[in-house]
């Protein structure tokens, strides 16, 4: 998510099941219109605060996050209170009776979260850690990756990957390496969007090349 930083511009961000826990980097992009983050491990609605500068978010996803809580009423209301330009939330439209309500019931987000200490990029262990590794999220994983992966491919006119060749997360990959892993692809997928049809096709040339290589040393190794 950290590349986010050098995306001012991006209209439309989908980070749904990838471990994101820190909405920071978000606070820059001025022109964010739509943020899918379901299913990750945002923590605390304080994250929030990385939002409330964006006037163009409309359309925001954040539920099955720890920071939902239990009270379903209660998380509704502060996003709304703290977000109230937005006209979606968690797929079900905002009114303006939930507006003027939130007024009421949802707290005020005036400062950021803490931060845990982290190590080599990787946040400390905690209980929930195993949590995050199930067979569901790392399923839901694979298949949103493989699916924008797949998008790409089409946009630069290149075979769709199948799903038994698609490179998934060995179960003996440690959670960290995971996420790091997860994150360096959807950064590219965001850079590519980012491309005219000249940079496009140097990716593509790139990237041909590239599988080329590995096929070639896959072919050796055998």
């Amino acid at each position: 998510i950290s590349i986010c930083r050098d995306l001012p511009n991006i209209e439309v961000i989908t980070f749904s099941v990838n471990g994101i826990s820190d909405l920071e980097p978000l606070n820059q992009c001025q022109n964010l219109s739509e943020l899918y983050l379901r299913k990750n491990n945002i923590a605390s609605l304080n994250e929030l605060f990385y939002l409330k500068n964006l006037p163009r978010l409309r359309v925001l996803w954040l539920s099955e996050n720890p920071c939902c809580g239990s009270d379903p009423h209660r998380y509704r209301m502060t996003v709304l209170r703290n977000l109230p330009s937005l006209q979606k939330l968690d797929n079900q439209a905002v009114t303006d009776e939930e507006l003027s309500q939130a007024l009421i019931d949802g707290e005020e987000i005036t400062a950021p979260p803490a931060r845990r200490n982290v190590e080599n990029g990787c946040p400390e262990s905690t209980e929930s850690s195993a949590a995050e590794s199930t067979t569901e999220t790392e399923s839901e994983l694979l298949n949103f990756s493989l699916e924008e992966t797949n998008k790409i491919r089409e946009e630069l006119g290149m075979k769709p990957v199948p799903r038994d060749k698609f490179s998934s997360f060995s179960p003996r990959e440690t959670d960290c390496n995971r996420k790091k892993r997860n994150n360096v692809l959807n950064a590219i997928l965001l850079l590519m969007k980012e491309l005219d049809a000249e940079g496009l096709e140097i990716v593509q040339q790139t990237v041909g090349r590239r599988l080329q290589a590995l096929r070639k040393k896959e072919l050796q190794e055998e």
